[in-house]
């Protein structure tokens, strides 16, 4: 499931935040890609392990806590600190699949990346190119979301970002282990909890139907999630 999430910086918290990351040290985005990426990565990437690194991901995990849509959508478990790129000048990413397994540096810290995001910190208007291109069995969903806005696809998709030929593409990007493993049953519980908010909004929370969906959802969570 691809799925975008809007609003989860405002403008003006992504405004602050431009403000920190701009003030980093930008170094080859290859620091901290696998072997095949390496073959097609080209941008650049704030150095990971940076104080301006960490005080910038801790504000973007802290934003996705406030986002239901996406505590929804991901059921997250563990979230890898998030990191910050910049395209620009043809600068591209090939099409290529996340690593399975990512560790973080000088640590015993380490995921199953499920699902990856990008949080996009660049108002589409201001670079040409640099789409995110996902690849999923219904052909090729390309994204270039609003400043602020994120989404949310399975890692193990084929995905590129394409050249950006003028301006700069910045942006947030991160993976994440979900506390439930399968892409369906991940899909299932967040259709099931969408009707079951829109219910309740509608009916209350003491409706009959709405506490048998949430006694089924809960009870589904139960069965599939490893928290």
């Amino acid at each position: 499931m691809m799925l975008k999430i809007p609003n989860v910086l405002s403008k003006d918290e992504v405004t602050e935040l431009r403000k920190l990351i701009d003030s980093g040290e930008w170094v080859d985005g290859n620091e901290t890609s696998g072997h095949q990426s390496r073959l097609t990565k080209r941008n650049m990437q704030l150095k990971e392990g940076s104080e301006v690194q960490q005080k910038a991901g801790q504000a973007v995990v802290a934003a996705l806590g406030r986002t239901p849509a996406f505590i929804a959508a991901a059921l997250p478990l563990k979230v890898f600190p998030p990191l910050f790129n910049r395209y620009s000048g043809g600068e591209e990413f090939g099409t290529h699949v996340d690593n399975a397994i990512r560790q973080l540096r000088g640590s015993d810290f380490r995921i199953r990346s499920d699902l990856s995001c990008t949080l996009f910190l660049a108002e589409p208007g201001s670079y040409e190119g640099g789409e995110l291109v996902v690849e999923d069995l219904f052909g090729e969903q390309t994204v270039k979301l609003p400043v602020g806005h994120a989404v949310l696809y399975p890692a193990s998709s084929l995905h590129r970002v394409t050249p950006v030929t003028s301006g700069a593409r910045v942006a947030s990007f991160f993976w994440l282990q979900s506390m439930v493993r399968n892409n369906e049953q991940r899909e299932h519980l967040y259709r099931l909890d969408t009707v079951v908010q829109r219910l309740t909004e509608e009916k209350g929370g003491n409706d009959p139907s709405v506490r048998e969906l949430t006694n089924l959802y809960h009870n589904l969570l139960r069965q599939w999630a490893d928290a």
